[in-house]
């Protein structure tokens, strides 16, 4: 799978940007969608206007971390891997039983969006499996991105001559729009257009680059990890129709 957001939709993080970066433009003339249509032959690409795009391929998929792609009233989601608690989380969203895992992301965003009851981390937390997921909220012109605590599904991003996000299950997809501007994405945190990224483990605490750099020199984008000593001011998720929207103050 990938994703493009253009740096008005998801504003990459500053140490993702290598010094030593190579990079190129993922969206101009439609470069890196070609090749991922290139390498997976019979994908889909979902054009977004002037906020990016979205691709995937359902062939040679790995049967336990399956890939999912749905569209629920302007909101895009792309999921790979497997929920544990499909069950309950079907019942806690009032979902029906041939409800997926990319719906319940969807509906669980939607909640979020409008009613938000919990904060976005203990939305993330609840979602028990091996799991990430890129969803694209058109309404909103709003990304929210994560991926499970253990890493168990191979998920890299960067960012791209244009300061453009880029994600992708395969860090060749990347790096070749990004150069050495990528890293894996974090293992355990989620990252919204507005309020960034953060860990869903803990949520209070700062999260600090950690520089990369490989055998003979070169620098890669940062590695981003908890500050455990450092905490930030808790931001809660106003409700539609409050003094400002979710999204922009989560």
């Amino acid at each position: 799978m990938l994703a493009v957001f253009d740096k008005s939709v998801a504003k990459s993080p500053e140490g993702l940007q290598s010094p030593q970066s190579n990079s190129v433009s993922a969206l101009k003339d439609g470069f890196l969608a070609q090749h991922f249509s290139s390498v997976h032959p019979g994908s889909v690409t979902v054009n977004l206007g002037t906020s990016g795009l979205l691709a995937y391929s359902l062939h040679k998929q790995n049967p336990l971390l399956p890939r999912l792609f749905a569209v629920v009233d302007d909101i895009f989601c792309l999921f790979q891997g497997h929920l544990e608690n499909v069950a309950n989380l079907k019942q806690q969203y009032g979902l029906n039983k041939t409800a997926t895992e990319v719906t319940i992301i969807i509906e669980a965003y939607r909640t979020l969006r409008d009613r938000g009851p919990y904060p976005a981390a203990q939305v993330v937390r609840d979602f028990q499996g091996k799991f990430a997921f890129i969803l694209y909220d058109s309404s909103a012109n709003t990304a929210f991105i994560a991926a499970d605590a253990d890493g168990n599904v191979p998920f890299a991003w960067g960012t791209d001559s244009d300061g453009n996000l880029v994600l992708s299950d395969e860090a060749e997809i990347v790096t070749k729009s990004c150069g050495n501007s990528f890293a894996p994405f974090p293992k355990g945190f989620f990252f919204t257009t507005s309020g960034g990224l953060s860990s869903f483990e803990h949520p209070l605490n700062e999260v600090r680059p950690v520089p990369r750099v490989g055998s003979s020199g070169q620098v890669y984008g940062a590695n981003f990890k908890v500050d455990a000593e450092t905490k930030k001011e808790s931001t809660g998720m106003p409700r539609v129709g409050s003094a400002a929207n979710w999204s922009n103050n989560i």
